[in-house]
């Protein structure tokens, strides 16, 4: 049986009547009925200057001709300036496609033979007298020239991937337009320098020689007397730990006496005062628990013992230098281990493990411009001495057990939460741990060996001492619990439960 038929009125009646909720089915209906014919076909809505229909061929190609009705483009504004430019050619699309990606820096050839400068009176430089200058220099282009005299005043720069390029970056630009002139006045004045030094070497050679080498000697003698070098002669009651491992390269023994004196020389250059008054938004507590924060970090990353030291170095100079609020003070910890994890690691951390590890609170960028500010701080000085490196040799010279070392590293590492240790000079602070270690122990006194390789005597540093012992009896805190588990394990020998003594006992 054949379909019934409908007419168009009933389908269009039954298209509104299903959809009445939709808004675009009711301005469909509103611009049908203002027509003055009304259509019963379907009504669609269509965009303003479109072109029409009645050419079908007209198809649009990839960077080809396109061939555009000049009626439709009437119905648009501006009708007059669409008309001229109907037809687009190939030439027009090619000199559009010829655009460079990137923009590219010219620079001008620097010519080995240049002709003599222009007059001092003639401080602009003209088309003539850069063409006495470059003889064979072609004729410019009038918009060329123009082109020439507009990029004659910008000045090229270079942006990293990571930032934007600022006046306290610290990477210089690589393109730069050098003038003509420029070259050659530099020329001119290395050739002058060149011909006065190689005169005064011929006519004194010997003099100068004589003069460099005085100098040197003089400042070798001088750095040997202050940092005591070469002075290895050992008393009679003390041991040569230095002699017995002469021959192990590890060891170093012809020079780590002179390396750690100039350590102990250098603790007076990275002295830090008390900045805490000065810090509006911080607290000692919260100090404290961002150097606990950073142990947890040397942990997890199974960093060495080095990079945490530096690393709470590196913030306690950044805080006595700069006011800190408590958004950035995590931020500062953060950047400070990973530029200790770059100077002592042998494989660092990456940077999305450090902003992992601040659970997303900081940016790319953010790390990055603290990592430059820490590094500008600190002068790029990374060679800071720390209490560790003193430990360690102090102790090996001494030859401490294990166990006991483990007990001193517990004590030093205990301490770096502590603020009063702050001020005390690195050396002084290994000689405490490690006399604590001992004392808490019963092993031992303060030995002569002790003493000639520290450099020390117990006077000298007891009330550092007291000031550890007294950190070590404060009440343990749940916050403040990750050095204390990490030396509660095996591995460390269970160093934290050791029995605490009296500071009368030291």
């Amino acid at each position: 049986m054949a379909p019934l038929k409908t007419t168009n009125n009933v389908i269009t009646g039954l298209i509104v009547k299903k959809h009445t909720v939709s808004t675009r089915s009711k301005n469909m209906l509103n611009c049908s009925q203002n027509k003055e014919t009304k259509d019963a076909s379907r009504f669609k809505r269509k965009a303003d200057c479109s072109p029409s229909k009645e050419n079908k061929t007209t198809k649009r190609i990839a960077f080809g001709e396109r061939n555009v009705n000049v009626a439709d483009l009437g119905k648009c504004k501006g009708a007059e300036d669409n008309r001229k430019k109907s037809l687009v050619t190939k030439k027009a699309i090619a000199q559009i496609k010829q655009l460079p990606s990137v923009k590219t820096v010219l620079k001008p050839r620097q010519n080995e033979n240049l002709a003599p400068p222009p007059a001092p009176g003639n401080k602009i430089l003209t088309r003539a007298t850069i063409k006495s200058i470059i003889p064979n220099q072609t004729a410019l282009k009038p918009k060329e020239v123009l082109k020439e005299n507009n990029n004659a005043n910008k000045v090229n720069k270079r942006l990293s991937n990571e930032f934007e390029k600022t006046e306290e970056t610290l990477y210089s630009t690589a393109l730069e337009d050098i003038n003509e002139s420029t070259v050659y006045f530099s020329a001119k004045k290395q050739h002058n320098l060149r011909s006065s030094r190689s005169s005064t070497e011929s006519s004194s050679p010997c003099v100068k020689d004589t003069e460099c080498s005085s100098n040197l000697s003089l400042v070798a003698k001088q750095i040997q007397m202050k940092l005591n070098l070469g002075n290895h002669s050992v008393p009679e009651n003390v041991d040569d730990f230095d002699k017995e491992n002469w021959d192990d390269v590890y060891q170093v023994s012809h020079y780590a006496m002179d390396i750690f004196n100039y350590l102990k020389d250098r603790e007076s250059q990275f002295k830090i005062p008390d900045y805490m008054d000065r810090q509006i938004c911080l607290t000692r507590w919260m100090r404290s628990l961002l150097i606990d924060w950073m142990v947890e970090i040397q942990e997890s990353f199974e960093l060495n013992h080095e990079t945490l030291y530096l690393g709470v170095k590196l913030v306690d100079m950044y805080l006595s230098k700069m006011t800190v609020g408590k958004e950035t003070l995590q931020l500062v910890g953060a950047a400070a281990m990973f530029i200790a994890s770059k100077f002592d690691e042998r494989i660092p951390p990456m940077i999305d493990d450090f902003l992992y590890i601040c659970d997303g609170a900081y940016s790319r960028r953010e790390l990055i411009r603290m990592e430059m500010n820490l590094l500008k701080m600190c002068g790029f000085d990374l060679g800071i001495p720390i209490s560790y490196r003193f430990l360690r040799r102090y102790a090996r010279c001494a030859k401490i057990t294990m166990p006991v070392l483990t007990l001193a590293r517990f004590v030093l590492e205990f301490s770096l939460m502590n603020y009063a240790t702050i001020s005390i000079r690195d050396s002084k602070l290994a000689c405490a741990a490690l006399y604590l270690a001992l004392k808490m122990k019963k092993i031992s006194e303060w030995t002569p060996t002790l003493e000639f390789y520290t450099g020390y005597k117990l006077d000298e540093f007891k009330d550092v001492a007291t000031v550890l012992n007294t950190g070590l009896h404060h009440p343990i805190k749940t916050q403040l619990m990750t050095v204390r588990n990490k030396y509660s394990h095996k591995i460390f020998f269970e160093v934290a439960k050791t029995p605490l003594i009296s500071n009368e006992d030291l």
